[in-house]
């Protein structure tokens, strides 16, 4: 059994506070939330007034938290767990926050000989309570391996990202890539219906396709991530057909506009002399744009 702390009770992290507990662990739990704390009590942890009390003698403390400034204010704020954390802990933070400012919480916290773990989790709701989620692990493979049993109550999906702050990376880019398809997902379902098509059709064809199945385990693997350009579909015919969904989109109205920001990446790519090229040269174009 570990004596554990747990700040963040909400959506995700009373969850897993509760699969912490369920583990056969001491799990004190607090939030600014009373009602979560009762209900964090009510499932066999310990309900506690403050971030300091819920960080008082134990060996691990985790914080699930919205934002960076709210994770700043639970640790060093008024009755912040800063106050009683020992040396011996390991901090814990699960929380989505700018990778940037989690360092700089690191940084504040070795000040004080303190060790932070960044582990942000992948998956929803559904997958914590189950303890389903994917952790994205930021540490080194040593703090890695005595937190492993923990982890293993939270995920089934435990990743190594590369040390300490990469968890925090890794999170940003997963969001932006599925904050982004969710954008291009309504807006081609949109032009689907716009243009009469049946819904479950549309699925059908797309989910069998790099378009449901995704370039990062179709095409991009097959081509570009191995270093071969020769084309299997080339840039020039890609942006023919993307200027055609946009044409059509113009013409009915349709509130699309990830398709018209896509053509600047392919004319910068025929600019290159990439037009001739498999359309997943769009990566080593970009890439080479971010060295000059």
């Amino acid at each position: 059994m570990k004596n554990i702390g747990f700040i963040g009770l909400g959506a995700m992290g009373g969850p897993m506070a509760r699969n912490l507990v369920m583990g056969g662990n001491s799990v004190k739990g607090y939030d600014k939330d009373s009602t979560l704390v009762k209900k964090h009590g009510s499932i066999g942890g310990i309900a506690v007034n403050s971030s300091a009390e819920a960080a008082s003698e134990v060996d691990f403390l985790f914080t699930m938290l919205p934002t960076h400034n709210i994770v700043e204010d639970a640790l060093f704020g008024e009755n912040g767990a800063i106050d009683s954390l020992s040396e011996n802990c390991i901090l814990i933070d699960m929380s989505t926050i700018h990778p940037i400012r989690s360092d700089e919480i690191r940084k504040k916290l070795a000040d004080r000989k303190i060790k932070m773990i960044d582990s942000p989790i992948g998956r929803t709701s559904k997958e914590a309570a189950e303890g389903k989620s994917l952790l994205m692990v930021g540490a080194v493979k040593s703090d890695i391996a005595i937190l492993r049993p923990l982890f293993e109550l939270l995920g089934d999906t435990i990743i190594d990202c590369g040390g300490p702050g990469t968890g925090a990376r890794m999170k940003i880019v997963n969001n932006y890539m599925t904050t982004v398809l969710n954008v291009l997902s309504g807006e081609t379902l949109t032009l689907s219906t716009a243009l009469g098509i049946d819904i479950d059709t549309c699925l059908s064809v797309l989910n069998q396709t790099p378009a449901g199945k995704g370039h990062l385990s179709t095409t991009y693997p097959a081509k570009v991530l191995k270093g071969d350009l020769s084309p299997a579909f080339m840039i020039d015919l890609a942006f023919k057909d993307l200027k055609i969904g946009n044409s059509i989109s113009e013409e009915l109205n349709l509130p699309l506009s990830l398709g018209k920001e896509a053509t600047k990446a392919y004319i910068k790519a025929q600019e290159e002399g990439r037009g001739q090229q498999d359309w997943t040269a769009i990566f080593t174009s970009l890439l080479n744009q971010t060295k000059t």
